[in-house]
């Protein structure tokens, strides 16, 4: 296995232990912009290894899980299909005003089998306890990213503090499936604080180094927060078990300017606008994606074109090499074949799904 992908040890301290390691590379935010903006503000990339448009999603409606999550089902119905690949599923829960509760708003003890769930808090906090033995809050910014592997149980609420203070709630969790030959590793729970995931400035397209600098250093400019994989030579916190991408990409106060972002040339991408709204697409043939909608690209292609369509848009992008594995899913289980996914109801039934 190749040493980037490499999963920590299973324990909380190990998995934190491999997460200071990462946090290294923040020294890129101590970088004068001038020395970051190098290479991108040249001209746009040729037309043939730019990704296109395959489809887009609009909002959905929304739905509740449990009593803590109000969220927009955002794959639609190509969730747990091979479109998305590794990606499985995507709930995201819009800014929400909660007030303040005794009671405990989320979803109570569940099992998982087969794939990884990945928390983001953007507001508020999320609580989270398993068999395991982990317990965290995660605040905004933080992630949380559960291998399920073998099998979890697990629960997940508004944290105490926030259900007591009330406020408003933002967050979103995403299911990434496992190759068939690690679904059945042991669990593994990586807490990813947001001081630990490193910020790279995204200049826009023809911006010159000085403009740049001056940018970056007004505080102003686009940024791209790097969960998982590895953008333009960073790399992200988050260990995987295939190469996947995950970024947090705030494209700044900047209104119709124009960005290009490399992903692998035969991975999937998918790009949910957060808040805002852009254009996406190569120059010319950009399509508009509001808030809470999607943009599917194609696999052929290597860089990808953003505009910012509004000042302050925000999106959330995923990326990864397709598993090309069959999925066998039902509920909280997420395995190859049906038999596989018999047992592993049947197991959750008979209290064996830890063991």
């Amino acid at each position: 296995t190749a040493r980037s992908h490499a999963r920590p040890p299973s324990s909380r301290s190990a998995g934190a232990t491999s997460l200071a390691a990462a946090a290294a590379l923040l020294v890129v935010l101590g970088c004068p912009g001038a020395l970051r903006c190098t290479g991108f503000a040249a001209a746009a990339a040729p037309a043939r290894e730019m990704k296109s448009v395959k489809q887009i999603m609009g909002k959905p409606r929304r739905h509740w899980v449990g009593d803590g999550f109000h969220v927009y089902p955002v794959f639609h119905d190509l969730a747990f299909s091979q479109e998305l690949s590794p990606w499985l599923m995507f709930d995201y829960a819009s800014p929400e005003e909660f007030p303040p509760s005794r009671s405990r708003r989320g979803v109570g003890q569940h099992g998982h089998r087969g794939f990884e769930t990945v928390t983001i808090a953007f507001q508020g906090e999320v609580e989270h306890g398993d068999n395991v033995g982990n317990k965290d809050v995660i605040g905004p910014g933080d992630v949380q990213w559960m291998t399920a592997g073998s099998g979890i149980i697990h629960e997940e609420y508004h944290s105490t503090n926030f259900a007591k203070t009330g406020g408003l709630f933002e967050m979103c969790q995403l299911w990434l499936n496992l190759p068939a030959k690690h679904k059945m590793t042991k669990p593994i729970y990586q807490p990813i604080l947001h001081g630990q995931i490193p910020a790279v400035p995204l200049p826009p397209v023809g911006m010159s180094t000085t403009e740049c600098a001056a940018l970056a250093d007004s505080g102003s400019g686009a940024v791209v927060k790097v969960i998982a994989g590895e953008f333009n030579g960073v790399r992200g916190p988050a260990a995987t078990f295939s190469p996947v991408e995950l970024w947090d990409v705030e494209l700044g106060d900047l209104a119709d300017a124009a960005y290009e972002l490399k992903i692998p040339e035969g991975h999937n991408c998918v790009v949910f606008v957060r808040r805002g709204r852009a254009l996406i697409g190569a120059e010319g043939k950009e399509k508009p994606v509001e808030a809470q909608g999607v943009a599917l690209m194609h696999r052929e292609g290597s860089t990808f074109r953003v505009v910012a369509a509004e000042p302050g848009t925000q999106l959330l992008i995923l990326g990864g090499e397709p598993l090309n594995e069959p999925i066998a899913a039902g509920g909280p289980f997420v395995m190859n074949t049906k038999e596989e996914l018999a047992q592993a109801q049947a197991d959750y039934r008979s209290g064996r799904l830890t063991r």
